[in-house]
């Protein structure tokens, strides 16, 4: 995560000054400036050898920052000397995340599970008196409830994206010691259209959408690939705009993920092209447990999850159900963490809660069976 140092910031001078207190950190031992004017480099690395990602930072004022993988333990950062480079540094090669081990931190909260109690404009209409949670205080109630701090934020639940807004949002997350580990959104386009400026605008938001998550110090978006109403899903024409919003990603240390959403534009099968053609390590599958099973098809979703998990890398969807056009869909959660496992995969199981029943008593419920079958 982003750690800010001061303007003007003093060799000698301790990072305890300018991160949580109790923080153990050496103190800064050099600033060397980069061969382009205005830019300085400062690196870090974990305790056991781990490299973080170097970064250069515009600095106009002196400031500096490192972006840390995810969440470390406060006593095993160290300082290296800085490193002198003759241009500005270029994106890490591959992301490092630090995944958590123990089951409750490898949990984490999707916000589409309590979209009916969320402080969103078509609940506000619905009942204008209704006491809804708002996203700023969406951290401390699903800490509370749940006895989860890793947080999926729905894009389109945010009330706003200037910065002003996003630094209450970080302010909300990190007072409830928790962070957010994935970021969700549409981008208003879609990323395998015919025309050229509509990819074009998929493209630019999800570089927008990157930039919000680096806002929020959260290391990863899922992109939703939307239908094309003028064309069929193209894995050419994905993998071009998707090759560049990787690339874009790479830049921030922001891993893209693809999920098995839509049941025509992001087909499990057709994800998994997309990636295999644009083979970037920043661009990933995010398995959904229960998607694809609303084609009906109980094999076929299986068949799915596990070609996606080996695609995966720090975010899935854990769920039991789906409810679509009034049917319910289920699946073994049970028989999907086994593939998940079998994969290898590592990453973070956000509860997505897609059922029937009272919202709060049946996300509980689901992530009690997801701690039990961990």
């Amino acid at each position: 995560m982003p750690l800010p140092l001061p303007e003007r910031a003093q060799l000698g001078e301790p990072l305890t000054r300018y991160t949580d207190p109790g923080f153990s950190a050496p103190k800064l031992t050099a600033l060397i400036p980069s061969a382009a004017p205005g830019e300085v480099a400062f690196a870090v690395r974990a305790a056991h050898g781990t490299p973080h990602s170097l970064r250069t930072e515009a600095a106009e004022s002196l400031r500096v920052s490192y972006f840390d993988t995810m969440m470390p333990t406060r006593r095993e950062i160290l300082a290296l000397p800085i490193l002198a480079v003759a241009r500005p540094l270029v994106a890490a090669p591959v992301p490092s995340i630090r995944f958590p081990k123990g089951v409750n931190d490898r949990l984490a909260m999707a916000s589409y599970s309590l979209r009916s109690v969320l402080d969103i404009p078509r609940n506000r209409a619905k009942d204008p008196n209704a006491k809804l949670v708002t996203m700023l205080d969406l951290p401390k109630v699903v800490r509370d409830r749940f006895g989860i701090r890793n947080l999926e934020l729905l894009g389109q639940y945010f009330p706003s994206t200037e910065p002003g807004y996003l630094k209450e949002l970080l302010a909300a997350v990190r007072a409830a010691g928790s962070r957010v580990i994935n970021l969700p959104t549409s981008v208003g386009a879609s990323l395998y259209d015919p025309d050229a400026a509509k990819r074009a605008l998929a493209v630019s938001n999800s570089k927008k959408w990157i930039d919000t998550s680096v806002a929020i110090e959260c290391p990863s978006v899922r992109i939703h690939i939307q239908k094309s109403p003028d064309g069929a899903p193209d894995v050419a024409l994905a993998e071009v705009s998707l090759r560049e919003v990787a690339g874009y990603g790479a830049s921030k240390n922001v891993v893209v993920n693809l999920e098995n959403d839509d049941p025509a534009s992001e087909d499990a099968f057709f994800i998994a092209k997309v990636l295999q053609a644009v083979k970037s390590p920043w661009l990933r599958a995010l398995p959904d447990f229960c998607n694809s099973m609303l084609k009906g098809d109980e094999k076929f979703n299986y068949d799915a999850v596990t070609a996606l998990f080996p695609l995966a890398y720090n975010i899935s969807h854990a769920k039991d159900s789906e409810v679509d056009g009034g049917k319910v869909f289920r699946v073994d959660l049970a028989r999907t963490f086994a593939i998940a496992k079998k994969a290898g995969y590592r990453g973070w199981f956000s509860v997505e809660w897609e059922g029937e029943g009272e919202v709060w008593a049946e996300t509980l419920k689901l992530v009690e069976q997801c701690r039990k079958l961990m």
